[in-house]
């Protein structure tokens, strides 16, 4: 279980530091905002998911414990969450494919045997829905806007699609909370997640890309080149200034 919850938690971690560079940054002040908002509705979740992963693991464990004093190899995060923001189409992309990654595992947690997940998972899907709906509506306007705008989805969907089966990837034990009905089947979920890409991107008029090729070492503590570095920014103040708080 501690897995599980770990694995959710750094995903919006990891994300959660990587979109707040984009503080300051984004193509208009709307969209800054809207950017920095989705960052800290991660960041939100991941408290709330590490807060009951210390509680599930004991040993005196603490929220902050979990956040930001664990080695590279033992974060679960997807490797699409740490790669680099890249463009605004890139950026885009990137939280449109995770939100509805997200919508889709909190609907389904909602109905988990464990209760306290299920109560985590309806107070983040009411974030989720607007990131979803965010996404969505500019991965549109990128696709039916300029030739320009056009080119930079289309190059985004061919950058980041190999990292998109990752995020579905199962942590060690993950089957057996399967089986007691507290979470959902990493594979049926990923192929609803298909249909629901395939959907949306039909009513765009984008096209998947037809490699087959997917990154592997999700879940598992290996990491893109870029995750040491985010780590690093991450981890500085606990590592220079041990056990201080706000």
């Amino acid at each position: 279980m501690k897995n599980y919850l770990l694995k959710i938690a750094d995903d919006t971690l990891i994300f959660g530091q990587r979109l707040g560079e984009l503080c300051g940054r984004g193509p208009y002040l709307e969209e800054d905002i809207a950017l920095t908002n989705i960052a800290l509705d991660y960041l939100g979740q991941s408290t709330n998911f590490f807060k009951y992963a210390a509680q599930v693991q004991g040993e005196n464990k603490t929220e902050d414990d979990l956040a930001f004093l664990r080695y590279e190899k033992e974060y679960l995060n997807c490797q699409l969450s740490e790669l680099p923001n890249g463009d605004y189409a890139q950026t885009i992309l990137k939280v449109y494919f995770f939100s509805l990654y997200q919508k889709l595992l909190y609907e389904n947690l909602l109905n988990s045997a464990d209760s306290q997940l299920a109560a985590l998972a309806e107070k983040s899907l009411k974030e989720v829905k607007y990131h979803c709906l965010h996404a969505s509506t500019w991965v549109k306007m990128f696709a039916d806007g300029t030739e320009e705008s056009r080119s930079r989805i289309e190059e985004a969907v061919e950058m980041l699609w190999e990292y998109t089966r990752g995020i579905f990837s199962e942590t060690p034990g993950e089957q057996e909370l399967v089986a007691l009905q507290i979470v959902p089947d990493a594979v049926q979920l990923y192929e609803e997640w298909k249909v629901r890409v395939s959907e949306d991107f039909r009513r765009f008029g984008l096209s998947l890309p037809e490699s087959e090729f997917m990154q592997k070492g999700c879940r598992t503590g290996y990491h893109t080149e870029y995750f040491g570095y985010i780590l690093c920014e991450l981890q500085y103040m606990q590592r220079a200034y041990p056990n201080c708080a706000w």
